[in-house]
């Protein structure tokens, strides 16, 4: 069939209803969706800002309550291990499948009340409060003192030293203000989960000793430890690692004590557990 006269074959095509709807359909759905390559609205700088703030205080807070604490020594009652305003980090990872050891330097909570001139500064405006809970800020309220018995020891003052179970402590290396160990003649029984603490200053310490007639004894239950010193972190020229002294590590501390009864190993309820139930079966076969 040949085409009408003045009306070319293009122009037929353009004027086709079917293909315009089909290009304006199109069109119509390019128009509803997003391009792909369109840039995505940056975040506002205040709004990054709060969530990078947000994640920081959740770390420091699980970093402060299970792994590490900063504290302050607001006291000279560890001189000259550790110093006036020295600031000191304290683990607590060494404690949750450990027990506390002789010689150790740790940190303690305060119930019975043993703070007063060495309760030092605190946290006094809400900045600093704010950064002592979520550990940016050393904190006050605690003791620190260094372990020379725990539970089941006997800890005694004999001629100017410290004894340990009838075994004599060399303390010259940390205890200089004075170097005499102890004065006087004392000595007590460590209770089970407790501990005996003295300060390397033994002059101008209100340890262990000072508290013997207070109720409790000047013994520090176990489950008030807050952690291990382990390092100086400031100032710089005090900086240091800080461990247990050699002299805790004698042999003879525990010859001297002898066994301490602490319940029946789970290896030797194990290798017990096979023989007994034979035993048991045995006996019900008989019947």
């Amino acid at each position: 069939m040949t085409s009408a006269p003045g009306c070319d074959s293009d122009d037929a095509a353009s004027d086709d209803p079917s293909s315009s709807g089909s290009e304006e359909y199109g069109e119509a759905r390019q128009a509803a969706k997003p391009g792909r390559h369109q840039a995505k609205q940056p975040v506002p700088v205040w709004k990054e800002t709060a969530l990078l703030l947000g994640i920081a205080i959740v770390l420091a807070l699980i970093i402060k309550t299970f792994f590490v604490q900063a504290f302050y020594i607001p006291s000279g009652s560890m001189r000259d291990t550790l110093r006036i305003d020295d600031r000191i980090l304290v683990q607590k990872m060494s404690y949750w499948f450990g027990d506390v050891e002789r010689g150790e330097i740790v940190v303690f909570d305060d119930p019975a009340k043993w703070l007063v001139q060495e309760a030092g500064r605190v946290a006094d405006n809400p900045a600093t409060r704010v950064l002592a809970t979520i550990g940016l800020y050393p904190s006050g309220g605690h003791l620190v003192k260094r372990v020379i018995g725990v539970g089941g020891d006997r800890v005694s003052c004999a001629d100017g030293k410290v004894e340990v179970n009838g075994a004599a402590l060399e303390e010259d290396d940390y205890v200089t203000l004075p170097r005499q160990a102890c004065t006087g003649s004392w000595s007590v029984e460590v209770p089970a989960e407790h501990l005996w603490v003295l300060g390397d200053n033994r002059g101008d310490s209100a340890d262990s000793r000072v508290h013997i007639g207070d109720p409790g004894g000047g013994f520090i239950p176990v489950d008030d430890v807050v952690g291990k010193v382990f390092v100086v972190v400031w100032p710089i020229g005090h900086w240091d690692l800080v461990g247990s002294p050699g002299t805790f590590d004698n042999p003879a501390l525990d010859e001297a004590a002898g066994p301490v009864p602490a319940g029946v190993p789970l290896g030797l309820a194990l290798m017990a557990a096979p023989p007994l139930y034979r035993r048991w079966k045995d006996r019900s076969r008989a019947r």
